[in-house]
C-alpha cells in the first residue's frame, strides 16, 4: 500500500505538470496528499520541516544563479548578440543545420561548467532567433536544448565539470574523467541517435507545412533588435566565451583565496556568534555568479547602446521568468524530499536492490530513483548513500572497476530524471513559452536515448572490458 501512495503522488504530479498546471501550487499538494495517507499525523512536521525546508534551502542557494541566468540571458537578446550570431550560424553552416548548431553551443557551455539552468536562459534566445529564420517550428527547441545541456555533456563525457559527474568522486573514489572510453561511447551514442531523431522530426514538420509558428499566437518571444547595426559574430560571442572561462578560472582561484572555511561577525552590536560558511559546498556557485557577472558586464560593455532603452523592462521580465522558474524547480526539489521520506520509497529501493547484476542493478535503481524524485542529483545521492557500500562488494567480486561504477551511475542519474515534473524540464518550458503538450514529447524521447545509452555502455563493457 505504501508504494501505491508514492506511485500515486508521483503519477498525480507528472499528470498535472503535463496538463499545464502550475507546479508551485500541486507539488505541495502531492506531496502531503501522499503523507495524509501514510500518517496524517506529519503532514503539517512534513510541510514545514521537510518541503519548505529543502524549498527554501534550494532557493538560498540556486535563486541568484537563476536570476543572473536571466538577466544574462535577456541581454544577449537585447544586445542583438543573438541576431549578429546566428546570421553568422547560418551563412557557415547553412539554415538546414540550425539544430546541430543549438546543440554545439549548448554542448560547449555545459561541458566548460555553465549551469544547465544557466544554459537555457542563454541559449534560448538564439536558439528562437535561428529557427525562425530557417523556419523550423518552435516546439522543437525544448528538445534540441535538452540534448545539448541535459544528456551527454551533463555526464557521459568524462571531464565534465557538472554535479551529475562530481557526486560519485565521493562515494567510489574515483575522479571526473573515471572510464574515459566508455563514457566517450555514450556521448557518441546520445548525440549521433538524438541528433537524427530531432532531424527526422524536422523533415516530418517541414513535409507537414508546419513552420517556425505564428510569431503573435506564440509566448516569450525574443524581442526583435532596435539598434542601429548588429555586433560582429567575434563581439557577440565574447561574453559567452568569458563566462565559460571565467567559471573556469573562479572555480579554481575561489579554495585558494578562502579555504575550506571563512567566517565574519556582523558589524552589529550584540551580534552572536559569527557567521561561518563552509567554502567547498558553496565554491560552484559563487564561480557561476561571478562568471555571470563578468558576461552580464561584457555584453554592457560592448552594447551598452542598444541595450539602454530597454534595460528597466527587459531585467523585469528577467527576473519574473527567474522567479517562476526558480520556485518551479524549488517546489520539485521539495516534493522529492517528502517522496523520499516516505515509507513507500524505501520499498521501491529496496525491491531494487534484488537485481543481481552489479551494473544493471546500479544503474535501474538511480535512473528510477532520478525519475521518482525529479532530480539527476537527487536521485543518484540517494541511491549512492543507501546503497553505495552494496554496490562496490558486488562489483569488486565481479572484478568491475570503481570508474565503470561512477559513469554508469553518472549516466544513469539523467536517464528517467527529465519525466514531466522535472524541474529543469518545467524551466525549459517555461523560459521558451511552450506546453508540456506542445513540446515534451521530443524531450521525452530524448530521454529514452538518453536512458538506452546507459546499458549500451554496460554492453560494451562485458564484451570488451574497456573502461
Amino acid at each position: 500500500m505504501s508504494f501505491l501512495i508514492v506511485l500515486a503522488a508521483l503519477c498525480f504530479l507528472m499528470f498535472v505538470a503535463y496538463r499545464g498546471y502550475s507546479v508551485i501550487l500541486f507539488a505541495p499538494v502531492a506531496a502531503l496528499g501522499a503523507v495524509l495517507l501514510t500518517d496524517p499525523s506529519l503532514v503539517a512536521p512534513m510541510f514545514t520541516g521537510l518541503f519548505m525546508d529543502k524549498m527554501v534551502g534550494f532557493l538560498k542557494l540556486y535563486f541568484p544563479v537563476f536570476l543572473l541566468g536571466a538577466i544574462f540571458g535577456k541581454l544577449i537578446e537585447l544586445s542583438g548578440f543573438s541576431q549578429s550570431i546566428v546570421a553568422a550560424t547560418i551563412r557557415l553552416f547553412g539554415a538546414q543545420r540550425a539544430m546541430l548548431s543549438i546543440v554545439a553551443v549548448c554542448a560547449l557551455l555545459t561541458y566548460g561548467g555553465v549551469s544547465l539552468f544557466v544554459v537555457v536562459f542563454a541559449v534560448y534566445p538564439f536558439a528562437a532567433e535561428l529557427f525562425r529564420q530557417s523556419d523550423i517550428p518552435k516546439r522543437l527547441i525544448p528538445g534540441t536544448i535538452a540534448l545539448g545541456a541535459f544528456t551527454f555533456t551533463m555526464d557521459a563525457l568524462p571531464g565534465t565539470p557538472q554535479i551529475q559527474n562530481i557526486i560519485p568522486t565521493s562515494f567510489f573514489g574515483t575522479t571526473a574523467w573515471a572510464a574515459p572510453v566508455l563514457g566517450t561511447v555514450g556521448a557518441v551514442f546520445i548525440l549521433t541517435l538524438g541528433l537524427t531523431y530531432l532531424e527526422w522530426r524536422r523533415r516530418v514538420a517541414r513535409r507537414a507545412g508546419e513552420g517556425y509558428g505564428d510569431p503573435t499566437a506564440l509566448v516569450n518571444e525574443p524581442a526583435p533588435f532596435a539598434g542601429p547595426a548588429l555586433a560582429h559574430p567575434l563581439v557577440a560571442l565574447l561574453p559567452l566565451v568569458l563566462v565559460g572561462v571565467s567559471n573556469k578560472l573562479f572555480t579554481v582561484l575561489i579554495p585558494g583565496l578562502y579555504g575550506t572555511s571563512h567566517s565574519f561577525v556582523p558589524a552589529v552590536m550584540g551580534a552572536a556568534a559569527p557567521v561561518v560558511q563552509e567554502v567547498p559546498k558553496v565554491a560552484a556557485i559563487w564561480a557561476v555568479e561571478g562568471a555571470l557577472l563578468v558576461g552580464i558586464a561584457c555584453v554592457l560593455a560592448c552594447a551598452w547602446t542598444a541595450v539602454a532603452t530597454r534595460f528597466a523592462d527587459g531585467t523585469k521580465q528577467a527576473i519574473g521568468g527567474a522567479l517562476l522558474a526558480s520556485m518551479n524547480t524549488a517546489s520539485e526539489y521539495g516534493f522529492g524530499a517528502v517522496i523520499a521520506a516516505l515509507p513507500g520509497f524505501l520499498v521501491v529501493a529496496n525491491a531494487l536492490s534484488s537485481i543481481p547484476d552489479p551494473l544493471l542493478n546500479e544503474a535501474v535503481t538511480v535512473t528510477s530513483l532520478a525519475g521518482i524524485t525529479g532530480s539527476a542529483s537527487g536521485g543518484m545521492s540517494i541511491a549512492l548513500a543507501a546503497m553505495a557500500d552494496s554496490f562496490i562488494a558486488n562489483a569488486q567480486a565481479a572484478g568491475i572497476p570503481m570508474d565503470v561504477l561512477h559513469r554508469v551511475a553518472a549516466m544513469a542519474s539523467g536517464g528517467m530524471d527529465t519525466l514531466p515534473h522535472n524541474g529543469a524540464v518545467i524551466t525549459l518550458l517555461a523560459v521558451t513559452g511552450l506546453t508540456h503538450r506542445q513540446a515534451y514529447r521530443d524531450v521525452f524521447a530524448i530521454t529514452l536515448i538518453k536512458t538506452a545509452a546507459v546499458f549500451v555502455v554496460i554492453g560494451v563493457f562485458y564484451a570488451t572490458g574497456q573502461v
